[in-house]
């Protein structure tokens, strides 16, 4: 159950658990989630890692946007998995992830690029992809105004992506 002060929680707010060396608790509107390193990076192990919570975003963005569009056809999509993974080889090189997606379903050869097509168009992907300007400042106060684009835009997105693979 989300207290009172998720429920006017805009962004996402990470701060200390004072629980071992790294963890923190992110939260949202929604909900809250421990993030942490493995104990063999010197953390307790509690939780998601940062490049884990990037890779399921990813993940999670793939899977929506594939079962919208497989929906959207009315194609016999049973269920969909997705695996991703992330590497880097410095600090300062490229980052690489590396998605697996398992289809479940009597799909055709031809739904099947589709569908591996429109993961190719998430929403999520593309912000990856492009890379992303942030703007960070110091403060004394939480920050007051949006944070966040309105809940539904990953929505929108995703049927935007959805309606360009169909135009393409």
């Amino acid at each position: 159950m989300a207290s009172a002060d998720n429920e006017a929680l805009e962004g996402v707010e990470v701060s200390e658990t004072g629980a071992g060396r790294f963890q923190v608790m992110a939260r949202a509107a929604a909900g809250s989630i421990l993030v942490d390193e493995p104990a063999a990076a010197g953390g307790l192990g509690s939780g998601l890692t940062p490049y884990d919570l990037l890779s399921a975003g990813l993940g999670a963005c793939t899977l929506m946007t594939i079962k919208l569009y497989a929906e959207r056809k009315a194609w016999p999509l049973r269920s969909v998995r997705v695996r991703v993974l992330h590497r880097r080889e410095a600090l300062d090189a490229e980052d690489h992830f590396a998605r697996e997606i398992v289809l479940e379903g009597d799909l055709a050869p031809e739904q099947r690029r589709r569908l591996l097509e429109i993961a190719e168009r998430c929403p999520v992907h593309h912000t990856l992809e492009r890379g992303s300007k942030i703007a960070t400042v110091l403060s004394e106060l939480p920050l007051e105004g949006d944070l966040d684009p309105e809940p539904t835009d990953h929505a929108t997105h995703m049927v935007e992506a959805c309606e360009q693979q169909d135009a393409a």
